[in-house]
């Protein structure tokens, strides 16, 4: 067994939230001083670019994540790393049915990154459904079981069945050293030049979680009453439907969807007000990034994540899922009346890498 080695197991490096934790993780274990593999089942996604020096990449050629299984159980027979940590759900039964199927010591570390409750309710594939009962029957092979929010760890002993002492809390790994850096770094946006009207961002996949038709209606609303421009990062099947929604309320011009961008961070630490109106989310890494950038930030209330990040409202405001209306008068009162940007930056030292790989170091008794 490798006394310094930790080992990821993800299905690629897609740009999701948990596989961006995972290379912030894995920047944190490289400064103390442990090597890293990030074992992909396959090799593709836009995180490559910020996967840091020193990590080694481990591809499997797995069509999909189930066929990983026998190349991963190979894998840990031959690497014996001193622990797997996996993410997301799927992955991480993939992980544990590895390990027996290697008949390895290497500890499996598998993490909750949603609300299991909900993806069960509304995803149509039945591997998905049948999760929670397959997590129930074989989480004991698991060593540890970390959760990004407590809300989420509630829901997950829950709807899996699993004693909730089982599962450690450890909030995600949202900030990194380089966001100063990378948030200085110039932005060619006309919308961001000097004496432009206030840019309201979001940022996150265009998917039905993250609500966007809420934040559509809510800035046509704003846009009554003061002159306002609303901008999207991200990508996702809902493009089409964003974009007919915006040609519905006659806001198109003052609408922009420019796509995923690898550095958020400049519009973050320039947008007037950083909003994310989900309807769920287990943390919400671009909330607690935006609170690094020194954003104003509004956020739904919504399942676990804002709620914990915001401390149920003392460094942002917090409004119902769903509700436009509160929505934009609370984006209105940041513009009227922001909080100190000192406060914001104070409040994301929480949610640093270094604190995370501590906790986790720490879990794992490698401190």
């Amino acid at each position: 067994m490798s006394d310094k080695k930790i080992a990821f197991f993800l299905s690629s490096l897609a740009g999701g939230g948990a596989e961006r934790v995972c290379v912030n993780l894995a920047a944190g274990f490289i400064q103390h001083g442990f090597n890293v593999d990030l074992v992909l089942a396959r090799s593709i996604g836009v995180l490559f670019e910020e996967v840091p020096v020193g990590v080694r990449i481990i591809e499997l050629h797995a069509s999909r994540v189930l066929s990983a299984i026998f190349p991963l159980a190979d894998y840990l027979r031959r690497e014996q790393p001193i622990v797997l940590i996996s993410a997301p759900d799927h992955t991480n039964l993939i992980a544990i049915w590895a390990k027996i199927l290697a008949g390895v010591s290497t500890p499996v570390l598998i993490t909750a990154h949603n609300y299991l409750s909900i993806v069960v309710h509304q995803t149509p594939k039945i591997q998905e459904k049948l999760y929670p009962y397959f997590l129930r029957l074989f989480h004991g092979y698991a060593a540890h079981i970390v959760a990004v929010s407590a809300g989420v760890a509630d829901d997950l002993a829950r709807t899996a069945h699993i004693p909730r002492d089982r599962i450690t809390v450890i909030y995600n790994p949202a900030v990194r050293p380089e966001m100063n850096d990378l948030a200085s770094q110039p932005l060619v946006h006309p919308w961001f030049a000097g004496g432009q009207p206030p840019v309201i961002l979001a940022a996150g996949r265009l998917a039905p979680q993250k609500d966007y038709p809420t934040l559509l209606r809510a800035f046509t609303l704003l846009r009554t009453r003061r002159q306002v421009r609303l901008v999207i990062l991200g990508e996702g099947k809902q493009r089409a439907e964003l974009g007919a929604i915006s040609d519905e309320l006659g806001i198109t011009a003052d609408v922009d969807l420019p796509g995923f961008d690898l550095n958020p961070y400049r519009y973050m630490a320039r947008c007037s007000v950083f909003v994310l109106s989900s309807a769920w989310e287990g943390f919400s890494v671009v909330l607690a990034e935006a609170l690094a950038c020194g954003a104003q930030v509004v956020s739904t209330d919504c399942l676990s994540g804002p709620g914990e990040i915001l401390d149920h409202g003392k460094f942002g405001r917090l409004v119902p899922v769903g509700d436009a209306k509160a929505l934009a008068a609370e984006i209105e009162n940041s513009l009227i009346h922001p909080m100190p940007a000192s406060l914001m930056r104070e409040r994301a030292k929480e949610f640093t890498a270094d604190v995370a790989v501590k906790n986790y170091l720490r879990l794992l008794k490698l401190e």
